[in-house]
């Protein structure tokens, strides 16, 4: 075990023997989620071993033979989320039933930060007249969520889907809803969910509409053309992410595009290699993974109800690995 003084961040090396569930997992499926994204990646070590993994080897002995796990701590209590990709419905024009804009970035909103708030932007005329509407959709409260995922599909009318990815904010940090309900003593932290904050929501519709207001922060989006329907949503890596093989993470702590064993506990315990592919803006910490479910309502159940303890070991190359130990311990 090896431990960085002044950030107080411990590197243990471990074996692939004591990697819980390791033999059993589809590294071939880890593999292929490796290999869209490695490409990507400057360092010439990942290079080399991106041409490897290029060659279709035997997937758990590429890993093995290449890769070390490590277990990478900073005194935080570990913590698994999931996210997904929301499917709204909605239409390419305003009705009586779409009556929710889903907005392009405005210019300004670059250049004066933070720029008007959701209050702001939602209850004044500062967007009127602009023709910044991609679409507009049936629900603001799956609009709030559209917002806090990033990305996601409107089913059209017409059976067709538009895909919709962050284009950018209004500078406002971003205040949990949840969180906010818990101080209201509404719930008990545990209780809280998407869902159960959705279908709250929905039931006080007055205090409802305030409660999304607690959060300042807005997200406008560009409309996604280049991307197969069968893809899932870009990434931090801006390559299409993996259903249950794509996590997001804190890249001050774990490389882009590195292959990071998951041990999430809980209800559901889940134990498999995947891609970090993604970050997030609450997704900070040596210990904080948020894992791709994949897209539509059932993923966003899953997700929703996702908050549990484990640990998760980043595999790198085995020169780098070693670099992390001090001088004489080997």
């Amino acid at each position: 075990m090896i431990q960085d003084a002044e950030a107080e961040i411990k590197y243990t090396i471990m074996d692939y023997t004591t990697l819980d569930g390791w033999k059993q997992d589809n590294h071939a499926a880890a593999l292929a989620a490796f290999l869209n994204t490695c490409s990507d990646m400057a360092e010439p070590i990942w290079e080399v071993l991106c041409k490897l993994a290029k060659d279709k080897p035997e997937a758990k002995v590429f890993f093995e033979l290449f890769f070390r796990p490590v277990l990478i701590e900073d005194g935080k209590i570990p913590l698994f989320t999931g996210y997904f990709e929301p499917e709204l419905k909605g239409s390419l024009t305003e009705t009586s039933s779409y009556r929710y804009p889903v907005y392009a970035l405005p210019k300004e909103a670059l250049i004066s930060r933070p720029w008007f708030s959701r209050r702001q932007i939602l209850e004044t005329n500062v967007m009127n007249g602009r023709n910044l509407e991609i679409a507009w959709v049936d629900d603001p409260v799956e609009l709030f969520f559209l917002q806090i995922q990033g990305s996601g599909r409107i089913r059209l009318p017409s059976g067709q889907t538009l895909r919709v990815g962050y284009a950018g904010a209004n500078g406002h940090d971003y205040r949990s809803i949840g969180t906010e309900l818990v101080k209201r003593g509404v719930y008990e932290p545990h209780q809280v969910s998407a869902q159960v904050i959705k279908n709250w929501v929905r039931r006080n519709p007055i205090k409802g509409k305030e409660l999304l207001y607690h959060s300042p922060s807005y997200v406008f989006f560009r409309e996604i053309n280049d991307l197969a329907p069968e893809r899932g949503p870009r990434g931090a890596m801006n390559r299409s992410i993996t259903k249950m093989r794509t996590v997001a993470v804190d890249p001050k702590f774990v490389p882009l595009g590195a292959p990071v064993w998951i041990e999430k506990d809980g209800e559901n315990p889940l134990r498999s290699l995947m891609i970090a592919q993604d970050t997030g803006s609450a997704v900070k910490g040596a210990q904080r993974a948020d894992i791709f479910y994949g897209t539509g309502d059932v993923a966003g159940m899953a997700a929703g109800k996702l908050r549990d303890t484990g640990k998760m070991m980043v595999l790198m190359p085995i020169q780098q690995a070693y670099a992390l130990l001090p001088e004489g311990a080997i």
